[in-house]
């Protein structure tokens, strides 16, 4: 049950990180860039067995 809470979060923190406006642009990697490490590092917790 928590892995699937830990997902959708996860996964609704990568669409909030998507440009929605020319000005998210700027950004650069900072925002999908820090959710993507998050992302694969929950990943390899769940693999594992960690969490």
């Amino acid at each position: 049950m928590l892995e699937v809470i830990v997902l959708t979060l996860v996964i609704l923190l990568l669409i909030g990180a998507l440009p929605a406006w020319p000005r998210g642009r700027w950004w650069s990697y900072f925002p999908g860039g820090g959710l993507k490490w998050l992302t694969m590092m929950m990943l390899l917790l769940l693999l594992v067995g960690r969490v």
